[in-house]
């Protein structure tokens, strides 16, 4: 039983890097944009470093996590209480796709909620929807708002307005990130974020789904 008890209180592989992103997303920054603010090659915290190619757990080193917390002007103490997520209160795990996965077939269903394989999470902060769910950009196609490595939290039950940020899917799969200009009963008309391109109309018809971008790590 003592056994037991000391193994209950021992730290897991998912809790440190649940409270790294926890900590990356305090600070308003995706995990490869803490590394970098920490001086650290920008892969250090992301996704797939966590796993070995044979599957074996792959830990951040102490240094990383101290650099990690100099750079979020944290404290060892703060980390600690990130990693029990009731007791930080900092949010809750969301799925999280890469931006270029998400135009595959099955990564929604019908409703535009997450589905199928390739999912996985991240900890973000708390949104009122069960069903937000966060992309992150691959590339620099939306810079200059969003960069490569970037957190994108969308929210499928928040109310759509002219102005907004938002996420757009065809019927056809295509993935788009614009601002929403004006909406009828028969078109989109889309924004692009970088202002020099031309806006772009859509069809309703051709419309899957939009939904509202809520929260961006920049």
């Amino acid at each position: 039983m003592v056994r037991q008890a000391k193994a209950q209180r021992m730290l897991t592989h998912d809790q440190i890097w649940a409270a790294l992103d926890r900590l990356a997303a305090r600070a308003g920054l995706s995990p490869s944009g803490l590394a970098k603010r920490a001086g650290l090659d920008p892969t250090t915290f992301n996704r797939s470093k966590r796993v070995t190619a044979d599957g074996r757990e792959r830990w951040p080193s102490t240094e990383s996590i101290a650099k990690a917390l100099a750079a979020a002007d944290a404290s060892i103490d703060s980390f600690a209480k990130l990693i029990d997520d009731d007791r930080a209160g900092a949010g809750r795990s969301v799925p999280l796709l890469g931006f270029a996965q998400a135009g595959t077939s099955g990564a929604f269903d019908e409703a535009g909620l997450p589905s199928g394989k390739g999912w996985g999470e991240i900890a973000l902060p708390a949104t009122e929807d069960s069903h937000a769910f966060a992309l992150e950009i691959s590339g620099d196609a939306l810079a200059p708002v969003y960069r490569d490595g970037d957190i994108v939290l969308v929210s499928p039950g928040a109310p759509v307005r002219k102005g907004d940020r938002v996420v757009v899917r065809s019927k056809a799969g295509e993935m788009t990130v614009a601002m929403l200009k004006r909406r009828t009963a028969k078109t989109l008309e889309l924004q692009p974020l970088d202002a020099s391109l031309a806006e772009r109309t859509m069809a309703i018809g051709d419309v899957g789904w939009i939904m509202r971008i809520v929260w961006a790590s920049q």
